[in-house]
């Protein structure tokens, strides 16, 4: 009897960690910026890594509120804006406002519960750099020094260091949905940028990943996407940048796996 109740409940903590326990609907959130909106809102477009991830994992709901162009960073002219749609850097097209639709989605009864939200963004961070003039005011250290209580009192527009914005967002969606797993994922290197700039911005998310105790994925390191290669020929992208079906694929695949750990 006892070894019977010993393995129901190992099996038991392996669902929960899976996502996948009995009576928790695994319901998947994702948000991002260009390579994570390929997949579309549904994540059933074959050039992004969302669809792949999707069908690997088979999640009870798996929705994205990715936008081409999307940035962590805000800065001094962001405003809250749920329905806006560009392509691009914009004011508005930051990490921020998708947190604001998912949010009013959950309101409204269209986006059921998630036990796991993915955030991948930071290659526009890179790319549109002078759009986002105090991206680096702060290092994480200083961005974490102040309190809980007076990061969540600034409006978004006061909030315009990368390492701020990470952190602001992550705290609203960890006061929304306390029980949901928030994994931060660091991107591919690309061709668009030097790859110092995407380095310092894929240190900067993992750095705020261990402050927040959130799981990091670091696309730059574990993929294999390498924007050297790239340039020579194109094979995971199609312009140096967006993910071909290989590369999708592949971020997928690894993405599952490190998922898993």
């Amino acid at each position: 009897m006892r070894k019977h109740l010993f393995t129901a409940v190992i099996m038991a903590c392996l669902a929960i960690v899976g996502g996948r326990a009995a009576n928790i609907p695994f319901n998947v959130v994702i948000m991002g910026d260009s390579n994570t909106a390929l997949g579309g809102d549904s994540c059933t477009v074959e050039r992004g890594w969302t669809k792949w991830y999707r069908e690997a994992v088979k999640p009870v709901t798996c929705i994205s509120y990715a936008r081409n162009g999307a940035t962590w960073t805000n800065n001094a002219l962001t405003r809250q804006n749920i329905t806006e749609n560009v392509r691009g850097a914009g004011n508005n097209n930051v990490i921020y406002n998708q947190v604001s639709r998912f949010k009013e989605a959950y309101k409204n009864g269209d986006q059921p519960e998630p036990a796991l939200i993915i955030i991948a963004a930071g290659t526009c961070d890179a790319w549109f750099q002078s759009q986002r003039p105090e991206m680096y005011s702060l290092t994480a250290d200083k961005a974490f020094k102040s309190t809980l209580q007076d990061l969540m009192m600034k409006k978004v527009n006061q909030v315009t260091s990368l390492a701020e914005s990470i952190r602001f967002n992550c705290e609203i969606l960890r006061e929304s949905f306390p029980d949901a797993r928030i994994v931060l994922v660091a991107p591919i290197e690309t061709t668009a940028v030097g790859e110092a700039r995407n380095l310092k911005v894929c240190n900067m998310i993992e750095e705020c990943a261990k402050k927040l105790g959130v799981d990091v994925i670091r696309l730059d390191k574990e993929c294999g996407i390498k924007c050297n290669n790239e340039r020579i020929k194109k094979h995971y992208t199609v312009d140096g940048s967006n993910t071909s079906v290989a590369g999708a694929q592949l971020i997928a695949e690894r993405m599952v796996e490190l998922l898993n750990k």
